[in-house]
């Protein structure tokens, strides 16, 4: 039976330490989850590189919104790809869209050039394909070594069923690695309905801070990952 690997996203140096406490395999470095994730500053990635010992991919996505990027933000992309190359980054995890919501090969292709040896996920970009069956074989010959996809449903529980297709399609070409809803009420369940072998999990939590003096417009939420969710979801993945 193949290993099964949970990767936590990490929004923080704390969070990807608490990941790592955790027993998590890996990390999706971000900032900004609450807008769905966008790359984090250089000082991050430094100082989580410096700290983790277990493999870091970072996210390379310049703004929140749609995948369609133009020639600026591709130069971004380009710079933050070639930035985690010298921190010695394992991997990195993008994607980039036409208009019509199809793969941007040629985009796609520019990024995957600079990721060198990287590894590389694409994204859940994967999710706003109209055809993801098609979608799929383009991925898995731009090189990619996995997809993160909740099947093009909200949550992976709820698109299980297209999750489980694209793993027999995939063939095992490429790796699907089911995220989004993915909790340790869940994980079993995309185990055994799905076959994959890889999961994508927050496992976060909501800080609780003294209240505020006074009340003002950046007093918004904040969620880190607690390491005893990634340790419940990593007994529950490995007894599925």
């Amino acid at each position: 039976m193949r290993t099964r690997l949970l990767e936590i996203c990490a929004g923080s140096v704390q969070s990807a330490v608490a990941a790592q406490a955790g027993g998590a395999h890996r990390i999706e470095l971000c900032q900004n989850l609450e807008q769905g994730g966008t790359t984090p500053s250089y000082g991050t990635i430094q100082r989580v590189w410096e700290l983790l010992a277990i493999p870091v991919f970072v996210l390379i996505r310049p703004r929140p919104g749609n995948f369609h990027y133009d020639a600026e933000e591709l130069s971004i992309m380009e710079a933050d790809i070639r930035q985690c190359r010298a921190l010695g980054c394992a991997g990195v995890v993008l994607g980039a869209l036409t208009q019509a919501g199809r793969v941007d090969i040629a985009s796609c292709q520019r990024l995957m050039e600079a990721a060198g040896p990287l590894q590389v996920t694409f994204h859940r970009a994967f999710d706003a394909c109209p055809d993801q069956h098609e979608a799929l074989e383009e991925i898995i010959n731009l090189g990619c070594q996995r997809i993160l996809t909740s099947g093009g449903q909200p949550t992976a529980p709820a698109g299980q069923q297209q999750l489980a297709a694209l793993v027999l399609q995939a063939a095992g070409r490429i790796s699907i690695m089911p995220g989004s809803g993915v909790t340790p009420a869940t994980i079993q369940g995309l185990v055994e309905h799905t076959g994959a072998h890889e999961f994508h999990a927050s496992a976060k939590k909501q800080l609780v801070g003294p209240p505020a003096a006074k009340a003002t417009e950046f007093d918004t939420p904040r969620w880190e990952t607690d390491s005893a969710i990634v340790q419940e979801l990593l007994g529950r993945l490995n007894s599925a």
